[in-house]
């Protein structure tokens, strides 16, 4: 940036002075003609240091628009999402009180299916609890692939909910969800493709059998992916989906409720067998010391199974 504006004012420098120069050799041309031919010479090099001007100029175009592309990568979504980025949590926005705004479009003309496998199970009510994804046949090893470009927030495992489990925060402002996986094939903060692999197949965690359980999510709110994609063609409905926040979709917000056997309703979680303060707060997005404020209990409450307990 430094040797940008060196550059930058040598070259202003340069050209006045050669504008000058042109002005004196106009003078001295009209007593003597031999100095027509340096005043052309002159007016050359003026005009070779406009032309070098503006090829500058559209370096410097280029370059900015080399880093913007570069940012909008590093950063997926960032000023959506109040620079919050978490490693750990599915739904970490509602604790950092990031504001959803009432609508927000999201461009899916680069989408690539994660799986071409036929839907198992569809999103929503499941018996006692909300699914909040649709579930894709796979086989233990197939290929799965990133929706969009973005990068890799989270990387885990979750014995009795996704198994082990990535999301991605993409660059048009989604999450996507890839969860009872067999293998990782990235890692936390790495950078991906729309299309590129990274992970292959599984059944692990909650799961009888092998799936791929998919969500997409925008501001941990999760979305119907039938709404945004047609699993039947691969491709997506429209190039522009349109999320609008309703009162259905806040109520849905946090991780997966089958996660932890445990239910999510609303602002309220159903103690099941197996739980833990700290395993309740990673799943909710939220802390063990918010729970305990929330419910007037400590860290060492023994939990009662069947107890709401407040988010």
């Amino acid at each position: 940036m430094e040797f940008r504006k060196i550059f930058s004012v040598g070259l202003i420098v340069g050209i006045f002075s050669a504008v000058a120069i042109n002005v004196q050799a106009q003078a001295l041309s009209k007593t003597n003609p031999s100095v027509e031919k340096v005043e052309t010479a002159i007016s050359q090099i003026l005009a070779d240091r406009v032309s070098f001007k503006k090829d500058m100029f559209k370096i410097d175009s280029l370059s900015m628009v080399d880093l913007m592309e570069q940012e909008a990568i590093l950063f997926p979504a960032d000023d959506v999402y109040a620079s919050v980025w978490e490693n750990q949590y599915v739904d970490p926005y509602k604790r950092h009180n990031v504001a959803v705004p009432d609508s927000f479009k999201i461009d899916c003309s680069k989408y690539v299916a994660p799986h071409t496998g036929h839907v198992t199970s569809k999103f929503g009510p499941r018996r006692r609890r909300m699914h909040k994804g649709i579930d894709l046949k796979v086989q233990v090893g197939d290929t799965i692939r990133a929706a969009f470009d973005g990068k890799i927030r989270v990387k885990y495992y979750e014995r009795r909910g996704y198994g082990y489990y990535l999301i991605v925060r993409h660059t048009n402002g989604l999450e996507t969800v890839y969860g009872h996986l067999s293998k990782f094939l990235v890692d936390t903060n790495q950078i991906v493709k729309a299309g590129q692999p990274i992970a292959l197949g599984g059944n692990t965690g909650r799961s009888t059998g092998s799936h791929l359980h998919f969500e997409a999510r925008f501001l941990g709110q999760a979305i119907n992916p039938a709404e945004i994609f047609d699993f039947e063609n691969y491709v997506a409905h429209k190039d522009e989906f349109v999320f609008r926040k309703t009162k259905a979709r806040t109520a849905t917000r946090g991780v997966y409720a089958s996660a932890a056997g445990g239910g999510i309703s609303g602002d309220k979680y159903v103690i099941r067998k197996g739980d833990t303060l700290e395993r309740i707060a990673r799943r909710c997005g939220t802390t063990v010391k918010k729970l305990c404020a929330n419910n007037n209990i400590t860290a060492t409450t023994t939990l009662q199974i069947g107890r709401k307990l407040n988010l």
